[in-house]
């Protein structure tokens, strides 16, 4: 056997295969590091945390049209329980709250455009949102549920029943209330309507039949018209929960939000939150 012979057959040397190995993994290792985005979000500095407490604001996107998480009143006002949950978020960084008025077709728009640290009007957790946002921990579970006039309970108490020609639902636009429409109710007749704190009144005025929107909602809009009932809102029919929109790749602002959601639940003051604007 020739030397060149010897030298081409002969197995790498223990050390060899080791470097070669350790080459192998470090590479592998690098191009997965240069293939991961950037930490900048773990970063005090460039977290929104830090921005609301130089600042001592807390801007916060609202709809103010969604009671009882979010009211607007004639004179310009936000209330509700959002609101009240922003506010003790912002006294727990000695900052006060800056209102930013949005409206569900150009929520997940304004919020991403940087208008502000985030976003708390009663918004449901979706993934199509969730790939454009974190959301904090959930506050609040329910799911869709039929209002209507209290005669009519009887009428509408499943999907098929409403989904008819002849029944009329009335449907604010841009929300999780259009989408299960769109979805679920597409035989019935639709009677669109803008705005959300007076569509109620469609129903209580016979210009339509039903509306499906959140549990809590129908609760609280039939505690508040004598003429209106919930349709059994403890069995509604999709599953869905609430959280709060913050910045997409802010851990530090999602940990904080979190912290201090979980010690709202924790003492009771969420509770006592949702019990003054739900029951008065």
């Amino acid at each position: 056997m020739t030397p060149n012979a010897e030298h081409s057959t002969r197995q790498p040397s223990r050390r060899a295969r080791s470097t070669a190995i350790f080459s192998g993994v470090t590479a592998a290792t690098l191009s997965l590091t240069l293939a991961m985005p950037a930490a900048a979000s773990d970063s005090l500095a460039d977290s929104t945390l830090s921005r609301v407490k130089e600042t001592q604001v807390l801007k916060v996107c609202t709809t103010g049209d969604y009671a009882p998480f979010s009211h607007r009143e004639d004179d310009g006002e936000f209330e509700g329980i959002d609101l009240d949950m922003a506010a003790s978020l912002a006294a727990s960084l000695d900052a006060s709250v800056e209102t930013v008025p949005t409206s569900w077709p150009t929520l997940m728009e304004d919020f991403t455009s940087g208008k502000c640290d985030i976003a708390m009007s009663g918004i449901s957790i979706k993934l199509d949102r969730q790939a454009q946002a974190y959301f904090s921990l959930p506050y609040q579970t329910g799911g869709k549920t039929p209002i209507v006039r209290c005669e009519d309970v009887d009428k509408y108490q499943t999907v098929a029943q409403i989904n008819q020609p002849g029944v009329r639902i009335t449907v604010n636009p841009g929300g999780t209330n259009e989408r299960f429409a769109n979805e679920f109710l597409g035989d019935a007749t639709r009677v669109a309507h803008d705005d959300n704190r007076t569509i109620f009144n469609n129903i209580i005025e016979d210009r339509a039949d039903v509306m499906v929107t959140d549990a809590i909602e129908t609760q609280l809009q039939a505690s508040r018209h004598p003429a209106l009932c919930s349709v059994h809102p403890d069995a509604p029919f999709t599953f869905s929960q609430k959280g709060y929109l913050l910045p997409l790749g802010d851990n530090i602002w999602k940990a904080y939000v979190d912290q201090w959601l979980t010690q709202m639940q924790g003492t009771g003051e969420q509770a006592a939150i949702f019990e003054k604007w739900i029951k008065g």
